[in-house]
């Protein structure tokens, strides 16, 4: 068994709880679904934010939400880069899979253009 990451993020429509909550859902739900996440199969989870979004911890709607009590999560803001997408969340879940496991990365609202 190995490790790979998935990769996701999507913008939030305003910096509040309910918003960041809503896009944390919304993002983690789109994953889990395009790459058939099994709980027991996480590893860990990785949350950035733009510093334009700091109302709440997206890693607690994880925990609430999706039941991911017993997966270690970190939040932190992203490195602030001139020109960079604002109000972006993004997402690293490392799951435990065999090599022939190919990860989906998911992209949505304003990220979608981060990946082409």
């Amino acid at each position: 068994m190995i490790s790979k990451g998935i990769r996701g993020a999507i913008t939030v429509d305003e910096n509040t709880p309910e918003a960041i909550g809503a896009a944390t859902i919304k993002l983690l739900s789109e994953m889990v679904k395009k790459n058939n996440i099994d709980i027991d199969m996480i590893s860990h989870a990785i949350f950035t934010l733009t510093d334009d979004l700091n109302a709440d911890f997206p890693a607690k709607y994880a925990r609430i939400n999706l039941k991911w009590k017993d997966v270690p999560m970190m939040c932190f803001h992203e490195l602030n880069v001139p020109g960079s997408l604002k109000m972006c969340l993004r997402i690293l879940v490392v799951v435990n899979c065999g090599e022939e496991f190919v990860p989906e990365f998911v992209y949505l609202d304003g990220a979608a253009g981060l990946r082409k």
